[in-house]
C-alpha cells in the first residue's frame, strides 16, 4: 500500500476538495462527475461551476474565494503529515478505498488510514455494543471472536469503551486483524486509555477515520463514524445494547444498507441487553447464539468448507449469452469463492442493480447461478 506524497498533485487537490465548508460528500461526488478530477473542479471558472446541478452562488463563492487558498494550504499540511507518518489518504476513486463503503449512499469521499490490514478483505465483521459492558457482554464478545477465528475475518469496531475495545482486544488475542473506526483525527486517540491497544492495532489491523488531523471527539462525529462501521462490514453483531445508544444506530444503518444484522440475547431483566432483545423482537436483527449463526447468515460455512479445495474452472461461450449476462459471469468467475453480493456484482459489472437482479434470475433458471443468503449470488 502506498502512503501520501506531496509529489502527487492529484491527491493534493482531492484532499483539498474535502476541506471546503459546506461541500459534503454528495456534492463532492457531483462536482467530480462533472469535472472529472478534483484538480479540474478547483480550476473551473464561476460560470461553469454554476451550470453544475446543486451548485449555487454560495458554493461558487466558497470554491473560488479565500476558502480555496485555506483549503489548499490545509491539504498540503495534511499530505505532508501523512507522508511523514506513513498514513494513507484514500479518495473514493482510489482502488484501495473500501469497495463495501462505495455501495452506501452517504459514504465519505476521503479516508485517513494507518495500518496493515486490507480494507477489502473477503470477510469483514463489525462488532458493536454498549460502553457500559457487563462481564457477560465481554465474555460473549471473546467467545464470538474465538468462534469465527478460523475464517480469519477482519474485525471492525469503534475503539470505544465496553464492547468495542473488548472486540479489538479479543481479535488481537486470536491473531486476527482488527480496524478501529475513529470519531476523531488519526492523531487524536480517544479515549486516551486505549492508546496501547490502538498502537498494537497499527501492526495487526489499523485505524481509520474520515476526519482531518486534529479533529477532537465532538459528539456529532460519533453517529457519522457509525455509518462507516456499518458500511465496512458484511454483517454487524450487536452484543450488548441498552434501549438507546450508538450500537442501535449502527444496527439501523447496517439494516438500511441491506447488510445482515445479528444481536446477542442477554439475561432477562438486564438493562444492558434491552436493545438487543428489541432488535430481535422487531425482526431488525437475527438471533445470535453461536458462531454457526454468523457462518450461515453470511454464507461463511460454505466458504470454509470449500477453503483449500480447488474448484474446476467453468468456461462459458460468449455466443450463448448477451453481453450483459456474460459480463456478470466473468465477474463471478473472478470473485472469491466465485460469489458476490448483488450490489458489488452490479458495481463491478457496471450495470444497474435492477437489471443485474433480472439477469441473475434468468441465469438461475438456466442452472448457472445460485442465490445465496444475504443477497449474494454464486456460480453453480
Amino acid at each position: 500500500m502506498t502512503t501520501a506524497s506531496l509529489n502527487d498533485d492529484t491527491l493534493l487537490h482531492e484532499v483539498a476538495l474535502t476541506l471546503f465548508p459546506g461541500v459534503g460528500p454528495q456534492l463532492t461526488r457531483q462536482l467530480m462527475s462533472y469535472g472529472g478530477s478534483a484538480r479540474t473542479v478547483l480550476h473551473l471558472p464561476p460560470g461553469k461551476l454554476l451550470k453544475i446541478p446543486g451548485v449555487g452562488p454560495a458554493t461558487v463563492a466558497v470554491l473560488t474565494g479565500k476558502e480555496r487558498t485555506a483549503a489548499m494550504q490545509q491539504a498540503e499540511a495534511s499530505v505532508r503529515k501523512a507522508e511523514k507518518e506513513g498514513i494513507q489518504l484514500l479518495f473514493y476513486t482510489s482502488k484501495q478505498f473500501p469497495a463495501r463503503l462505495k455501495q452506501i449512499p452517504d459514504a465519505p469521499v476521503l479516508l485517513y488510514y494507518q495500518g496493515t490490514a486490507d480494507l477489502n478483505q473477503p470477510k469483514t465483521l463489525a462488532l458493536v455494543g454498549t460502553r457500559q459492558a457487563t462481564d457477560y457482554g465481554r465474555e460473549q464478545t471473546e467467545r464470538l471472536v474465538r468462534g469465527v477465528a478460523s475464517h480469519r475475518p477482519l474485525i471492525v469496531s469503534g475503539l470505544a469503551y465496553g464492547i468495542d475495545i473488548a472486540a479489538h482486544r479479543a481479535a488481537l488475542q486470536e491473531g486476527l486483524e482488527t480496524v478501529g473506526v475513529m470519531a476523531t483525527g488519526l492523531d487524536v486517540i480517544y479515549p486516551h486509555a486505549h492508546r496501547k491497544t490502538a498502537e498494537k492495532m497499527l501492526t495487526q489491523g489499523g485505524l481509520l477515520t474520515e476526519f482531518p488531523f486534529g479533529t477532537p471527539p465532538d459528539k456529532y462525529n460519533f453517529p457519522a463514524r457509525n455509518r462507516i462501521i456499518a458500511g465496512l462490514a458484511d454483517g454487524t453483531v450487536v452484543i450488548e445494547a441498552a434501549k438507546k445508544g450508538g450500537a442501535l444506530i449502527t444496527a439501523d444503518l447496517a439494516q438500511g444498507y441491506d447488510r445482515d444484522v445479528l444481536a446477542v440475547p442477554g439475561p432477562l431483566g438486564s438493562a444492558a441487553s434491552e436493545g438487543c432483545h428489541e432488535l430481535i423482537k422487531t425482526n431488525k436483527a437475527a438471533l445470535y447464539s453461536e458462531p454457526a449463526d454468523i457462518e450461515q447468515l453470511l454464507n461463511w460455512d460454505l466458504a470454509l468448507h470449500l477453503a483449500g479445495k480447488p474448484q474446476a474452472p467453468t468456461t462459458f461461450d460468449p455466443l450463448d449469452f448477451t453481453d450483459e449476462e456474460f459480463g456478470l459471469l466473468v465477474v463471478l468467475q473472478a470473485a472469491p469463492n466465485r460469489e458476490e453480493h448483488l450490489d458489488t456484482l452490479a458495481w463491478k459489472a457496471q450495470q444497474p442493480v435492477h437489471q443485474v437482479a433480472s439477469l441473475l434470475l434468468g441465469l438461475e433458471f438456466r442452472g448457472l447461478v445460485r442465490a445465496l443468503p444475504g443477497k449474494r449470488f454464486g456460480l453453480v
